[in-house]
């Protein structure tokens, strides 16, 4: 899957705040991510995160 920093990835479960977006910080083997909801940062199994994508949006590139 094709995911880079700076992408918007939406997923199927919402967090807790209600917020189901999530801007991602770092790649590697697992991913940074921060909540565009309530700003909460967070590091996941890249496996287990691009199970729980819905959509990816991607960022602007200049």
């Amino acid at each position: 899957m094709d995911v880079r920093v700076g992408d918007i990835l939406v997923m199927k479960k919402a967090h807790p705040c209600g917020s189901d977006r999530w801007q991602v910080t770092r790649i590697g083997a697992d991913f940074r991510m921060r909540c565009l909801g309530c700003g909460r940062e967070i590091m996941n199994a890249r496996s287990k995160v691009e199970r729980g994508i819905r959509r990816i949006e991607r960022a602007e590139t200049e």
